[in-house]
């Protein structure tokens, strides 16, 4: 549940509240003392949809920060600087980057939580609607429970532009609720895993290959006037079908993505 709490300017006209409720398996695909890869997957009746990533690193010091207009700039941090660190980054649905940010968990008081404040893109439930901001600063707290995990958020709405300081347009409140449920609720969503993940961790693979040497990450829209996923969820089909074998997959993939970097 998302609600606008404050605007700097009186005739803002504050969105409506955005409250939706959903099934999703989280599975983890990586798992090591220093690394885990979380994938979510959304399950609507007997329909899985590959919904986003998050990969925890310990004491990672490279980072991607997010500017402004779908573009990112890498940065490295002092291994000091991220001592005793978790740094979780965020990535899209066709595993495209979203944000990052590094802190530490903190376990005290019985109370077991993560927060951090990263700059990021629109969130997909606005980046559609609306162009009066082009930043969202994002205010994470990520508290585990009995039940599962909250994920709270204080969100800055922030219009950007280059040469000028940054102008605050709006705040919003955020709650994302994760409970546990029975296995079987996801079962469908877990056996879509292990057939299409050889596909996805390709994909995976590929972008962490095209980034690593940019300075500059700007990853386009639109290609022919077609979305990046669009391609993404084409190819996946090839290859179930084996049009597209394993040997070739990890050129066709880079070949897509390429496109869409500038």
């Amino acid at each position: 549940m998302y609600a606008e709490t404050f605007a700097t300017d009186t005739a803002y006209k504050f969105s409506n509240k955005y409250q939706a409720r959903g099934l999703e398996y989280v599975v983890a695909e990586e798992s090591s003392p220093a690394k885990f890869v979380l994938q979510h997957l959304l399950v609507a009746e007997d329909d899985v949809i590959k919904h986003w990533r998050e990969d925890w690193v310990y004491q990672e010091v490279k980072q991607l920060q997010f500017l402004h207009s779908a573009q990112w700039r890498p940065v490295m941090l002092k291994p000091e600087e991220v001592k005793g660190q978790w740094t979780q980054s965020v990535w899209e649905v066709d595993d495209a980057p979203r944000y990052m940010g590094t802190a530490s968990w903190i376990h005290a008081d019985g109370k077991n939580y993560w927060e951090n404040t990263t700059d990021a893109p629109l969130p997909r439930r606005e980046y559609t609607k609306r162009n009066d901001y082009n930043v969202m600063r994002r205010g994470n707290r990520i508290r585990v429970t009995d039940t599962g995990w909250v994920h709270e958020q204080d969100n800055d709405k922030i219009v950007r532009k280059n040469g000028a300081p940054d102008r605050l347009l709006a705040q919003e409140k955020g709650y994302n609720i994760y409970r546990k449920v029975d296995d079987a609720k996801c079962a469908v969503a877990k056996n879509w895993w292990i057939k299409n993940k050889t596909y996805w961790n390709t994909v995976r693979k590929s972008w962490d290959a095209l980034l690593k040497d940019k300075s500059i990450v700007h990853v386009q829209t639109k290609v022919d006037n077609k979305l990046l996923y669009q391609y993404l969820f084409d190819t996946q089909n090839e290859f179930t079908h084996q049009t597209v074998t394993e040997t070739q997959l990890p050129g066709k993939i880079t070949s897509i993505l390429t496109r869409f970097l500038q």
